[in-house]
């Protein structure tokens, strides 16, 4: 059950990001390279509809840039903490993803060493019974599609001084978020996946060529056991790159 909850914990990890993979050779660029300014979002106010903070929300990540982004790759460290411990199981992590494939490699020494590979049509996994869904079904992901045909955008209650609005997919999934109304940006958000229910909190971005990057974020989930937590800060980050096809492939 352990291991089932950490690997269930990276099917958060992906939706923080919308693209894909570059060449395994490609050095990770540096993060304090560039950066080029994203426009400010449309103001938000009291009166703001679900469907104006989707489109703020948006438009804080880097609007057109974020729905372009062809690829992305990621690596950085995470401590994960199981129900009661005090203690956390220190590790790192990397993400490639290419539209609807992702892969992710963990390594956890010597509680937890996997990688889990969806490769846009079928999910792998070295832990059994992790199965990886399509990123751009849940998470940051669907702000890019949600004025599009099959998509509904509501009203959920506001959470403090956070603003919150909910996405439907075609196919019934549900993304949750809460933004921050002086920025747009997107303070949290919450999945439901397979009986679970996953939360994310991201406290600090960079910009990447145009596009907003969550930077450190942690993420909680329960099981009756208790609660899972984990903690992530994203070191490097590569966007827009080439991609090798052969990274998702399952063998």
């Amino acid at each position: 059950m352990k291991a089932k909850a950490l690997g269930l914990a990276f099917l958060l990890l992906v939706t923080l990001t919308s693209s894909a993979l570059a060449q395994k050779t490609d050095p990770p660029r540096d993060l304090k390279a560039e950066a080029t300014a994203i426009p400010a979002p449309p103001p938000i106010t009291d009166k703001s509809t679900p469907t104006e903070l989707a489109k703020a929300a948006l438009a804080a990540l880097g609007g057109d840039n974020f729905k372009k982004m062809k690829s992305s790759y990621m690596t950085g460290s995470a401590n994960l903490y199981a129900p009661n411990q005090a203690g956390s199981i220190p590790g790192s992590f990397a993400i490639a993803m290419a539209g609807d494939k992702v892969r992710v490699d963990v390594n956890a020494q010597p509680i937890i060493v996997f990688k889990q590979i969806y490769d846009g049509e079928r999910s792998f996994s070295t832990l059994p019974g992790i199965e990886i869904p399509a990123p751009s079904k849940f998470g940051l992901p669907v702000l890019a599609k949600f004025d599009q045909p099959g998509y509904k955008v509501s009203a959920i209650p506001d959470k403090k001084k956070l603003r919150g609005f909910r996405i439907v997919d075609p196919d019934g999934n549900t993304t949750d978020y809460y933004i921050d109304p002086a920025t747009a940006r997107v303070s949290e958000y919450i999945i439901p996946y397979q009986g679970y229910t996953f939360g994310s909190t991201i406290s600090k971005f960079a910009e990447v060529e145009g596009v907003l990057i969550p930077m450190s974020f942690t993420q909680r989930f329960e099981m009756p056991q208790g609660a899972y937590f984990a903690e992530y800060k994203v070191k490097s980050v590569k966007l827009n790159g080439p991609i090798s096809d052969d990274v998702f492939m399952i063998q």
